[in-house]
């Protein structure tokens, strides 16, 4: 979150990625940050370790959900 948010501060289009787990914490970092409403994806729980395979499923199937916020990051 603090990446995504550093990013958008300096206005370079970002998105940032956040398992299911921290999703919450992501909530609170970003309304403590003053950017609630920077945009983020919810990735499964854990995404690490769990081989090669299940991260590329992971990364094609958000893919397209990055591109779309990135598009609409124009704020």
């Amino acid at each position: 979150m603090r990446d995504g948010i550093n990013f958008a501060n300096r206005g370079i289009p970002a998105v940032a990625l956040v398992t299911e787990e921290f999703w919450s914490q992501g909530d609170f970092v970003a309304s403590s940050l003053g950017m609630p409403n920077v945009p983020r994806i919810k990735l499964p729980h854990p995404v690490a370790g769990t081989g090669a395979v299940n991260i590329r499923e992971v990364a094609e199937s958000i893919a397209p959900l990055v591109i779309n916020a990135l598009e609409g990051a124009d704020d």
